[in-house]
């Protein structure tokens, strides 16, 4: 559905007197030089997809992919237009999953076009925040851009932040005194940081060519703003390869731990063996049954054999609590 249409002239919202699906009518009303449309939908239908191509002169493959909405990040040129595509993430904390969506951008010379596809990256804030900054609207459909991508990556640090918060908490539980179960988890959150990876590392190109300034179409003064969205992403990026290195090094420790404790266990196991062992071998001595036996008519044999059996199970207890094995 349609979220929103506007007409802007020197970066401010024209009144247009017509239903916000009259795509022909918005457009017509950008007469002067640096007027543009910025028309927003929310998964849209591959009919209403068809009136805003109509009506703006969209190419048909990008079109198949707005509409598809499963594509990775990239900025390709389909005739007198910027075809767009970033991928919006937000984070579940319950869950410790990453959620992800996608913003199709079509970009002429008079007009955006922003179709979103999941519940996260709205575009609402980031349309109001430009309107009230129109220095920078008056780029034109560059300053739309820019201000779509700045909210996406903005997104993609509070991500990060929470994703982080959880490493922490990888790490401690991991070398805590306590025992606990952390692989699971820590193969989860590698798998969610797999998913933010995809939809960062490949939009670092398309900024970078924003950055330059030598993308046709776009307005060579809104490069600036574009190297500071670089800059974040690129500190994004590595903040990802850092916290995947950290659970792959807490993973190595945690199995490290795991045998650590399988060998502290074996010990007591053998240490409880020993304790039994000493005390049994003298009871099955005696509990052979021979005629001639030492201390079997004395009537102090059977205390003093107790009394044997208690003394070697005392030393050996003794010397497995010195050697740490109890």
């Amino acid at each position: 559905m349609i979220i929103d249409s506007a007409v802007y002239r020197h970066g401010a919202r024209l009144p247009v007197d017509c239903p916000p699906q009259d795509y022909a009518t918005l457009r017509a009303q950008a007469k002067e030089h640096g007027d543009f449309v910025w028309v927003g939908l929310h998964e849209p239908g591959e009919a209403e997809l068809k009136r805003v191509a109509d009506a703006f002169g969209l190419h048909r493959l990008a079109v198949d992919d707005a509409v598809a909405a499963h594509q990775r990040p990239k900025l390709e040129r389909y005739g007198d237009h910027l075809f767009l595509i970033l991928k919006t993430l937000w984070y579940i904390d319950e869950q410790d999953a990453v959620e992800t969506g996608e913003i199709s951008m079509f970009v002429g010379s008079d007009f955006v076009i922003t179709v979103r596809h999941g519940e996260g990256g709205a575009l609402h804030s980031a349309r109001h925040h430009l309107e009230q900054r129109s220095q920078v609207l008056t780029h034109g459909p560059s300053a739309v851009v820019y201000a779509v991508c700045d909210s996406v990556v903005d997104a993609y640090a509070q991500v990060i932040e929470a994703l982080q918060e959880d490493v922490d908490e990888v790490e401690e539980s991991v070398f805590s005194p306590t025992r606990s179960d952390d692989a699971v988890r820590i193969y989860t959150l590698k798998r969610e940081i797999a998913e933010v990876r995809r939809a960062v590392l490949p939009l670092r190109e398309p900024m970078r060519r924003f950055a330059s300034g030598t993308v046709p179409g776009m307005d060579e003064g809104a490069a600036p703003f574009f190297r500071d969205v670089a800059d974040h992403l690129a500190r994004d990026a590595e903040t990802i390869d850092g916290l995947d290195s950290l659970l792959s090094t807490a993973f190595d420790a945690y199995i490290a731990r795991i045998s650590v404790q399988q060998n502290d266990d074996m010990r007591k196991i053998s240490a409880g063996v020993g304790l039994v062992a000493a005390p049994t071998l003298i009871a099955g001595i005696y509990g052979m049954n021979f005629e001639h036996m030492a201390g079997l008519d004395w009537s102090l044999g059977y205390p003093i054999t107790l009394l044997l059996m208690a003394l070697s199970s005392g030393v050996l207890w003794v010397f497995f609590k010195k050697s740490g094995w109890l």
